[in-house]
């Protein structure tokens, strides 16, 4: 079976790429090659029936496809989201034989794009970096950088190299985004995909004399040490992939995907929908060293600049005279003798300045150090060659074990009913490698087992406390992926402290990340000056505003520019879950200067958020805009030169790191 063509595009589809390929420890490819393309049992796999079915959310196909030689009957779920132009596919294999199969790899979508060789050279590629503190770093180039020509119809075959890129180890977000954009120069169309797992996963891009390939897996052998042992009568279910078309280049395909990411995500009640904003301790404040003497004046600062939630972050649970509690966590019970008249009092505190309370957990980790570590069994944890893996003093919990499970059930009832919070911020700070060999064929079989049970877990928490909110955290934003967005409300866009860097992550996070989840940190301190106050507010307006900083030490005038941004964030706050993001100069380079998101709210009306890291007064022109703008934050310091023309709307800037958010009219997005 061939995806042979989607409704609205010239691109994508083509009948000599089997949809689904299929690699097994007996069988790889029918030709060879380095690409995830033509295996042996993917084009061996034959019609058998399928079934509609429909809905007033979207519209379904499943299609069962058989290969005699081994046994294996594939199901394949496309689902269409009503009101966007994405696919959604998802194989689940049966073995029907009477012998084991070991799976070793399994595309949840390969797609033929193009028509042929020469048809790849107007093509462009998009796809990101990310680590550490350098999240969301795209890069757009010819597609022909990564896939040169080398004249497959002289040779008379498909080409035997690829591009590839993915992850390794449990950060799905922690090297590349699990996303990519083809954009065709000739036609104007795009075509943009997202894998929807939090575990390992593979991007392979190959050429063959009809043109390119795209296929889309989730964990595999050769990179992810995966293989499943599939008995008779067993079955295995691939990770959900996205693929999206726009007739409107790479933005409109940004645009299908993010309709589809609000389709698939559940909002949680009003405590969800209502955005509130939160205060976090953590970011160039406590950093992990809260105590009762220190928090009280943050609490009052945070409620008196309108901060809706105030979160706790890490080390409420360690004694002061530990020093790094780095090794030790996993108890999950507060330290007393950190906060004078206990932590809930410091809770009650917050209660009473009318915010909402949160706690910092990390609850797939238990510090070597930890008394955890004797409690729960051996097959709790991570192991490798019989040993329980450790990264960095910690031990690594599988959320398939009923212990676990129940252990952490056990922490989050208590501090709800103890304290009565209604916020968690739950990070994710160890990467242990490629999985567990517990329960598992594979190591990497291990790690997608445990991913699935722990979103499996977070679902069940909230439908036990639906009042609940869940920040996702992963070292910043480590583990951002879709799989695991779409179960909880925000997410850290990173860990970066230094303001004049968080631009383009900011800027560039919509891209996979729903404006109204993008949690971007806004961290003012009393040695900025007014316009770096404002600059970094500016960075937290581009999407969920997220306080942090020692509030109560800053100078009025700084003070008056936290609060003027929380009204404008809350102002328009109900308009960010219809928003759909843009880019008039471009998803941002890393040491760009001049940086600029645009959010279009509806009703013929954007927010743009413009930065100029220019040392030097300049001028930036934003082509996207034709009509009229205005300047709405910050409103008490010097404004910058607004003008329109033929060209966009023209903006003239003062000297050092400056940013301007804008209500603009006419845009052409």
């Amino acid at each position: 079976m061939s995806l042979v063509g989607v409704p609205g595009s010239t691109i994508l589809g083509r009948a000599d790429v089997a949809f689904v390929e299929v690699f097994t420890a007996e069988e790889q490819r029918s030709r060879t090659s380095q690409a995830y393309f033509r295996s042996a049992v993917g084009g061996r796999l034959r019609y058998v029936d399928h079934e509609i079915r429909a809905t007033d959310a979207a519209d379904e196909v499943v299609i069962a496809q058989r290969d005699d030689n081994t046994g294996l009957l594939v199901r394949t779920s496309i689902t269409a989201a009503r009101g966007s132009r994405v696919l959604r596919f998802q194989h689940t294999l049966e073995n029907t034989a009477d012998t084991p199969i070991v799976l070793t790899a399994v595309s949840s979508a390969t797609i033929g794009f193009a028509a042929s060789e020469d048809e790849l050279d107007g093509f462009s590629l998009a796809t990101a970096d990310s680590e550490w503190l350098a999240e969301n770093r795209w890069r757009e180039e010819p597609l022909r950088h990564r896939l040169p020509r080398i004249s497959l119809a002289f040779h008379g075959q498909d080409g035997r190299g690829h591009f590839g890129y993915g992850s390794h180890g449990a950060w799905s977000t922690g090297e590349h985004l699990p996303a990519g954009i083809l954009a065709d120069a000739v036609t104007g169309e795009a075509i943009a995909w997202q894998l929807e797992t939090s575990g390992a996963w593979q991007c392979d891009l190959a050429q063959a004399i009809t043109g390119g390939v795209i296929s889309l897996l989730g964990p595999t052998d050769l990179e992810h040490q995966f293989g499943h042992r599939l008995e008779p009568g067993g079955t295995f279910t691939t990770i959900p992939v996205a693929v999206a078309v726009s007739p409107d280049g790479r933005d409109g395909a940004i645009r299908e995907l993010t309709t589809y990411r609000r389709w698939l995500r559940e909002p949680r009640g009003p405590a969800d929908s209502t955005l509130p904003v939160v205060y976090n301790d953590f970011m160039n404040t406590l950093m992990g060293q809260p105590s009762t003497e220190a928090l009280l004046p943050l609490i009052d600062a945070a409620a008196a600049s309108g901060a809706e939630v105030f979160c706790i972050d890490a080390g409420w649970f360690a004694d002061p005279e530990i020093g790094d509690w780095w090794a030790t966590v996993g108890e999950w019970r507060e330290a007393s003798s950190r906060f004078t008249h206990g932590l809930g009092q410091v809770i009650e505190h917050i209660h009473a300045r009318g915010m909402r309370s949160g706690l910092w957990l990390e609850p797939e980790v238990v510090g070597v150090h930890s008394p955890v570590v004797a409690a729960l069994p051996d097959e709790a944890f991570f192991q490798r060659f019989g040993r329980r893996v450790q990264e960095h003093d910690r031990y690594h919990l599988d959320f398939r074990n009923p212990a676990v499970r129940a252990y952490l059930d056990t922490t989050i009832d208590h501090l709800v009913a103890e304290y009565g919070i209604s916020y968690l911020k739950l990070d994710y700070n160890i990467n242990p490698g490629a999985g567990t060999e517990v329960a598992a064929t594979t190591p990497g079989d291990g790690l997608l087992g445990h991913t699935r049970a722990f979103r499996d877990w977070l679902i069940e928490t909230q439908q036990r406390h639906p009042s609940l909110l869940i920040e996702n955290c992963s070292s910043g934003a480590m583990r951002a992926d879709s799989s695991l967005l779409s179960v909880t409300h925000l997410q850290s866009t990173s860990d970066q402290q230094d303001f004049r860097l968080y631009p383009p992550i900011a800027a560039s996070a919509p891209a996979t990340i729903l404006p109204e989840q993008c949690g971007n940190w806004a961290y003012p301190h009393v040695d900025m000056t007014d316009e770096e106050t404002a600059f970094t507010l500016a960075t937290g307006l581009a999407g969920r505003l997220y306080l942090s900083g020692f509030l109560d030490r800053l100078r009025p005038e700084q003070t008056m520019l936290v609060q003027e941004a929380v009204r404008v964030h809350t102002s328009l706050r109900d308009r960010l879950p219809l928003a759909m993001p843009f880019w008039p100069l471009g998803l941002p380079g890393w040491d760009a200067s001049a940086i600029c998101l645009g959010l279009d709210l509806g009703s013929g009306q954007a927010l743009l958020v413009v930065w100029d890291r220019n040392p030097d007064a300049s001028t930036i022109v934003v082509p996207a805009v034709t009509g009229a703008a205005r300047e709405i934050f910050p409103m008490t310091l010097d404004p910058w030169g607004i003008s329109t023309d033929d060209e966009g709307l023209r903006l003239t800037t003062l000297p050092g790191c400056t940013a301007r958010v804008f209500l603009a009219s006419e845009t052409s997005e």
